[in-house]
């Protein structure tokens, strides 16, 4: 089952038998699906932020807060890469699995994943995502993964 979410956040269920019928946070844990895997991805980002690893890091934590997950370790911000593909790249462990994030410098935009074998609204993860970076649109895929 994959649930997409738009640049307004809103979280559309695909045709998979009683995707709608709970919410997709609701949907993970003992005697349902392993996890949810969300992918949200940031475009024309303000500059200045994605280019900031204390940014960065300020984010995981706010976020890890935001969506009740607790950090494993000390998150992880490497600048590295040339051309289209410089940037900052992010890693946080996490107890129930892992937030990454893609930073692109020639266009502006974020690519992240939060997975988790704990539920949380991907539409919060959206649009907190969106504001932090202060992106001008963003898109979300949400995947229960089994």
């Amino acid at each position: 089952m994959s649930i997409s979410a738009g640049s307004e956040s809103t979280i559309l269920p695909t045709s998979a038998p009683g995707a709608s019928s709970l919410p997709v946070q609701d949907m993970v844990g003992e005697g349902k699906a392993w996890g949810l895997c969300t992918a949200v991805d940031l475009q024309d980002c303000n500059p200045d932020l994605i280019r900031d690893a204390d940014h960065i890091k300020r984010y995981v934590v706010e976020l890890c807060e935001l969506i009740g997950m607790h950090r494993f370790g000390e998150c992880q911000v490497v600048n590295f890469g040339e051309g289209r593909v410089a940037g900052y790249s992010m890693v946080q462990l996490i107890s129930t699995s892992l937030i990454s994030g893609h930073f692109a410098n020639d266009t502006n935009n974020a690519y992240l994943d939060i997975f988790s074998c704990k539920g949380y609204d991907p539409a919060v993860v959206e649009s907190f995502s969106k504001k932090f970076f202060g992106a001008r649109r963003s898109m979300a895929t949400a995947t229960l993964r089994y």
